[in-house]
């Protein structure tokens, strides 16, 4: 699949990149080669693959609430830059 530069510019204006002329010629066969490494993997057949939500044996999210011990506040405030004896205290970013 080639690419025009006037297409490489539209993909960065949807990124909400600015890149120079420069970059569209260096970013250029860059793409290109990605959309031709997925365009070989919509070839595969993944009629026989169960749809997954991750690759990792990771416990489910929707697993049973239960109540575990956790920080005790003065553990939680010990490292903090800027606390009180209950809080953190952080700058305001406001106004």
């Amino acid at each position: 699949m080639a690419l025009s530069a006037d297409d490489v510019r539209k993909l960065a204006l949807l990124a909400r990149l600015e890149i120079s002329d420069e970059e569209v010629e260096h970013l250029g066969p860059q793409l290109e080669s990605i959309l031709g490494f997925v365009a070989k993997l919509s070839e595969l057949d993944t009629s026989d693959v169960e749809p997954m939500t991750t690759a990792l044996d990771v416990d489910n999210r929707w697993r049973r609430d239960e109540i575990t011990p956790g920080l005790e506040r003065a553990a939680a405030l010990a490292n903090a830059p800027a606390a009180d004896d209950e809080c953190f205290l952080v700058p305001p970013v406001l106004g």
